[in-house]
């Protein structure tokens, strides 16, 4: 990579918000490896754009992966299976989250595409309920219903699984 001034500001994004924007890929994804794969592919994007973006080069970024994660869905004729994969080599967390962490994966790997980015972009990337809208393509109408849906559909499959220590429906947004 180049070692200009531009260059130079592009690996400081990528070492700074790497791996947020991993951790958002992830999700959006439904696996560590889908993940990886869907931030390489909106990094190959905006390394061929760098020298002509103005703006926030993350906004354009999780703008890129959240287009990417919903074309890629719409080209598949059924959703993936990710139940079968290691889930817990997905999003490193300390020891007592583990169980947690893949009973929420497992879970939000069971939404739809649309419910799980819809959720994704709503409440791990905290963006409102316009914001969204704007960045999926849809709807704020479409944007309530999925999140009402997702979220209904995640409560049912967290306290189906739910152990003592574990998280909740009632801890879950509203």
């Amino acid at each position: 990579m180049r070692q200009d001034g531009k260059g130079a500001d592009l690996e400081l994004f990528l070492v700074l918000r790497g791996d947020a924007l991993l951790q958002t890929a992830v999700l959006l994804a439904g696996s560590k490896h889908g993940g990886e794969d869907l931030l390489q592919e909106a990094l190959e994007r905006l390394v061929r754009h760098w020298h002509r973006l103005d703006g926030d080069p993350e906004g354009y970024a999780r703008r890129t992966l959240r287009n990417l994660a919903i074309d890629g869905w719409r080209r598949r004729t059924r959703r993936p299976e990710v139940l079968g994969l290691p889930l817990t080599a997905m999003v490193p967390d300390p020891a007592d989250q583990v169980d947690l962490t893949v009973t929420m994966l497992s879970a939000l790997a069971q939404l739809t595409p649309r419910q799980r980015a819809v959720l994704v972009v709503r409440y791990w990337e905290q963006l409102s309920e316009a914001e969204t809208a704007e960045s999926l393509g849809c709807t704020v109408s479409a944007v309530k219903a999925a999140a009402g849906r997702g979220l209904r559909r995640l409560r049912e499959l967290m306290d189906s699984v739910a152990t003592p220590g574990q998280m909740k429906a009632k801890e879950l947004p509203e």
